[in-house]
Formats: structure tokens, sequence, C-alpha cells
């Protein structure tokens, strides 16, 4: 499959600022079963590429003088290829326990405890994981706007409400209630006709099975593995450690922000 992808994301600013710093995670990563066609970032300011610890590719983006407005346009073409039940290939560059750690995001409360003790029983299996994923959809509906980036697992899990990124930390934090490896990823899916957004999270868990020991990356919004209809940025322990983008600023008054994203596919020609 091939995924044409365009992101932009702008910034504006009711009085001028006079540094912008920004850490971008809007590149592919370099995995096996994405290859990336074309890519280009385009924006004012120095752009200075990096591997971040995760092993994402990342950029770091300044911006010196007066200026009211921050524009990020990413685009490119990424040719995905289809897993089999979700499962990963690619050396492992550390250990699957450095995702065993909670984070403020996903750390589990008393009723996480509970809602993983119904839900997953310390199976390790990808059946029983999409169980889980099943439950956390069917527990908090899909609703754009009802949470922000800093609402946790635990209370997406009380609202009963939330969007992809909230599923993804709920999932991460009842994986950590029983200390299953999960890491959250951030990326792009195909849409095709549904009502969810092109710009999308999902998970990667750790499963221990006969014939398989590694990474299966599931999309808990949809309940389902991820497919050669998502294209991953960077994975990372939550939301903050794989924003698209992150940064500081000095000056700039009150801050808007827009985002718009754009997924097509087709079929890869063989």
């Amino acid at each position: 499959m091939q995924l044409s992808i365009r992101h932009e994301t702008v910034y504006r600013y009711t009085a001028p600022l006079s540094y912008t710093i920004q850490q971008l995670r809007v590149s592919p990563r370099i995995e096996p079963q994405q290859h990336v066609l074309s890519w280009r970032i385009a924006t004012v300011g120095n752009q200075h590429q990096f591997i971040d610890a995760f092993d994402n590719v990342s950029h770091m983006l300044t911006i010196t003088g007066l200026h009211d407005e921050v524009r990020i346009a990413a685009e490119g073409v990424v040719e995905v290829s289809a897993l089999d039940r979700g499962r990963l290939a690619g050396k492992e560059i550390f250990s699957p326990l450095v995702f065993t750690v909670p984070t403020r995001l996903t750390v589990p409360s008393r009723a996480v405890h509970e809602f993983a003790a119904r839900h997953l029983h310390h199976d390790t299996r990808s059946h029983a994981l999409l169980t889980l994923a099943e439950a956390i959809r069917d527990n908090v509906a899909y609703q754009s706007g009802a949470t922000e980036v800093t609402t946790t697992a635990s209370d997406a899990l009380h609202l009963g409400q939330g969007v992809c990124q909230d599923h993804a930390h709920l999932f991460l934090a009842c994986c950590h209630a029983h200390n299953i490896p999960v890491r959250y990823v951030s990326g792009y899916i195909d849409p095709g006709d549904t009502s969810h957004a092109a710009s999308h999270a999902w998970v990667d868990v750790w499963v221990e099975e006969s014939d398989f020991s590694g990474w299966v990356s599931i999309d808990v919004t949809h309940a389902r593995y991820a497919d050669e209809s998502h294209c991953r940025l960077a994975i990372g322990r939550d939301y903050d450690s794989a924003a698209p983008v992150r940064g500081v600023r000095h000056g700039g008054g009150t801050e808007s922000l827009s985002v718009n994203v754009q997924v097509s596919s087709s079929q890869a020609m063989s």
C-alpha cells in the first residue's frame, strides 16, 4: 500500500515571538515494513536532523528574529507492507522492559487495575490483548474534543470518552498494571470511509506465544491489528515522548493552533 500524506501544523500568535525551538517527530520511522519513497519538511528557520532515544527520526527546529506564525508542513509518500497479525520484524536496540515503566499519563489507578483484571488476566497472547482493546473501545467512546493532551488514562476511563490517544494510554496503563511491556505509537492512518482523523495513535505490545515472541502492533481505537493502512512516525512511553511537535517559545502573547492532516492510499506497483 502506498500512503500519500500531508501534515500541516500552524501556530499563530497575538504578539511577535523572538525565538522558537521545536522538536519535530513528523518523519516516518525507518522500519522493515515501511519504505519512504519521498518526504520533506517545509518550514522557516533551521532544521537539524537527529535520532532520538527511541530511535525516532527527529528534527530540532529553531527560528530566530521576530515572527508571529510558525508553519510546519510535512508531506510525502510511504510504501507500507502488510503485517502478519500485527507482528513487527526488526532487531531491538534495547530491552522491552524499558517499556514497563508507567508515566504521569499512564500510571494505573485503582479503577484501571480493576478494569485490567476484568479484561486482561495477565495473558500476553495476541487474542487476549485484542480482547482488552475491544473492552477499551466499548467503554471509552470515541469523541473528538472530549479530552486534552494532558488527560490521563484513568481520567479517560472515568469520563468514558476520548480519542485514539486516550485509548492508547488506557491500554498502556492496563498493561503496566500487569507488568507487560507496551509502547505508544504516533503516526497516520488511511481513514477510508470512517470519521476518524488521519492523524492517529496506537500501541505496540510485547507478546509471548508458542510461535512468536516480540512486538505486536494493535490499533486500540479500531480493536484490530495495525496493518498496511498505518504509517508509523514515532514510538515512546506515551504521547509526551512521541508527540509530532513539542517545544518552547519566547514572547508571542496568546497562541492558537490549527492542524490539517490528509492521507490517501493506492495500491503499490509490483
